[in-house]
């Protein structure tokens, strides 16, 4: 999946029933620390804490885009707020506190004293201007969107040259002195807090990477990227060998609590037979069970204050029982079309064969929920109540595969059995989402759609994606701070331009701006008016916008979500860890965890 993102294997984010409470409980960020800013609290040697991971692509934090590069990027690299462990809980982190302009435009941070980088560099107001001008100026960006030129995110204000790139120290950041930093913006971010916590948002130190104008640097940005990766966290990078494994290692010198275990190192895998099998025979002390190796009647757990599973599992294939957490998330995985490429007749056929039910059932041991819109009900406008109404205008099948309707929009076009459309489904490498394809293609047998099933690493589907090379396609989507809009931009149809990717759109792989339908222009439409309305007065304004949003991508069936994800982790006994919260184990960061062996 994208991070944020699109992503392949997400664990994802909020679940705090309602869009309304979601963002309330997130705001509350005081004007002091958070309760392990500790300074400099002494750690112990606790052995290596192994786990396992998917493909990394970049560990800088203005290039990573997915789950598992960020999932090494926490460990590494801080930003000025943070969710600790995962929790809803929104804390300071690099800032002792902050202050808002009455008109809501300018936030000014003082910046914690005392913080090192990992190279011995002491943190300054002046190397978050340097990482926010990166964000916003340097070519290696994936997320400048996040910070400039958009009212969803953040919306920094700078000046702009012909092409529509940022011209070089226009960005309103300032630093005051070496430790305020003030940051202004066009239009007010209602959460604004919440988006500095992104990855993207992570401070480097000023000059080591030459990509903006007015710095030559210390290093190149893919020597940056993969083998110097330098930030102030509680691990510091050691080694990287792509496809194979990546480790960090405690940094004595931390501002916070210093690790108790002495590294982290993640096997990466992305075939789900020997992820298990690396964990069963012990060498993951953290890891997830693939759903083909899943028994939910081997769960024995209770619901904790914060709504999560927690207790035991087993006995796992090697005896042992295992601890066990569960916790909703706010995700969807999703299989998404190609406007331009798969006619609209074959994408409404495929909806209305669809069978969910069976789907999470079988292919996911009911891990999850249905996923019929793509924002969860968790965060859904207005609440379970309006979700559950909105769910009654469904136009698909949703109780059952419908093959008499889904015959019908195709003979209407012209496929039939005998003269079919030809169509592809590309997935991860992922054994659920291959059967989930193969289950679609026996619903559509006979029909008028010979479905054809392929797979392909996360980073091939990401690269293929970003090209236009992709008819109908797997994909997950994780919300990293609780607001409808973070998944509604991935489908405004000026953004799902494939052929300005990655440099100039941001959106899914949709190139819904091809299409001349009414949903096109209301989805267009609606996100314009969101973006007109930034305030955070006009929250009905934008929620409406959303689910008119939501309707469109229904008429046209540009995208069919399936599933919003219960995400579970599994460790040993030997491992003391808190339970992560409802943004999900990718947040997670592991210096509180001890290892007892």
């Amino acid at each position: 999946m994208m991070d944020g993102d699109e992503l392949e294997r997400r664990s994802f984010l909020k679940a705090t029933g309602g869009a309304a409470g979601a963002l309330a409980l997130a705001g509350c960020v005081g004007e002091e620390p958070g309760d392990d800013d500790d300074d400099g609290v002494e750690g112990g040697q606790d052995g290596v804490l192994n786990l396992v991971n998917a493909t990394i692509t970049s560990l800088d934090p203005i290039q990573s885009t997915d789950t598992a590069s960020g999932r090494v990027v926490r460990q590494i690299f801080e930003s000025l707020t943070h969710f600790p462990n995962g929790t809803t809980d929104l804390e300071t982190r690099l800032a002792d506190g902050y202050e808002l302009s009455d008109d809501g435009l300018t936030y000014t941070f003082d910046i914690k004293e005392g913080v090192q980088f990992h190279n011995g560099d002491e943190l300054t107001a002046h190397d978050f201007v340097y990482s926010f001008r990166r964000l916003a100026e340097s070519p290696n960006s994936e997320r400048g969107n996040f910070i400039v030129g958009d009212s969803s995110f953040l919306n920094v204000d700078a000046e702009f040259d012909e092409s529509g790139d940022v011209e070089p120290e226009s960005l309103a950041v300032e630093a005051v002195d070496d430790y305020t930093l003030e940051i202004t913006l066009v239009t007010p971010a209602p959460d604004a807090l919440e988006i500095l916590a992104y990855d993207s948002f992570t401070v480097v130190p000023e000059g080591l990477v030459g990509d903006i104008e007015g710095y030559d640097g210390e290093i190149d940005q893919s020597e940056f990227s993969s083998e110097r990766p330098v930030g102030t966290g509680p691990f510091e990078f050691e080694k990287w060998e792509p496809d194979a494994e990546v480790e960090v290692t405690r940094f004595d010198d931390y501002h916070g609590s210093v690790a108790n275990v002495d590294g982290v190192h993640w096997a990466v895998f992305e075939d789900d037979e020997a992820e298990y099998t690396y964990a069963v025979e012990g060498n993951a002390d953290m890891f997830n069970l693939p759903t083909a190796q899943y028994d939910a009647s081997l769960i024995d757990a209770e619901t904790d204050e914060r709504g999560r599973e927690v207790g035991t599992y087993g006995p796992l294939e090697n005896g042992d029982t295992v601890d066990y957490v569960g916790v909703p998330q706010l995700s969807t995985f999703y299989f998404g079309f190609n406007v331009s490429s798969v006619p609209l007749e074959v994408r409404q056929a495929v909806a209305y064969v669809l069978d969910r039910e069976v789907l999470i059932q079988t292919l996911f041991e009911g891990r999850g929920d249905e996923a019929y819109t793509f924002t969860p009900p968790g965060m859904w406008p207005g609440g379970a109540d309006a979700y559950e109404a909105f769910l009654e205008e469904y136009p698909y099948s949703r109780d059952e595969a419908n093959r008499d309707a889904a015959r019908d929009v195709l003979e209407d076009a012209g496929y039939t059995d005998d003269e079919p459309y030809e169509l592809t489904l590309t997935t991860y490498e992922s054994d659920v989402f291959q059967e989930a394809g193969r289950q679609l293609r026996d619903q559509l047998a006979g029909l008028g759609v010979d479905l054809n099933l392929e797979e392909a690493p996360f980073a091939t589907l990401q690269e293929r994606g970003e090209n236009g090379d992709l008819e109908f396609f797997s994909m997950g989507w994780t919300w990293n701070w609780p607001d409808p809009g973070y998944g509604m931009f991935g489908f405004e149809p000026e953004n799902t331009d494939t052929s300005r990717m990655p440099e100039e759109t941001t959106g899914f792989y949709l190139d819904w701006h091809e299409s001349d339908t009414d949903a096109a222009q209301t989805a267009q439409d609606a996100w314009e008016r969101i973006q007109a309305h930034p305030d955070p007065d006009d929250a009905d304004v934008r929620n409406e916008g959303y689910v008119e949003m939501e309707e469109a991508i229904w008429e046209d069936m540009v995208c069919m979500p399936l599933h919003h994800e219960l995400a579970e982790q599994f460790y040993y006994d030997h491992v003391d860890a808190e339970p992560f919260g409802a943004m999900g184990d990718y947040l997670q960061v592991f210096n509180e965890v001890t290892l007892d062996q």
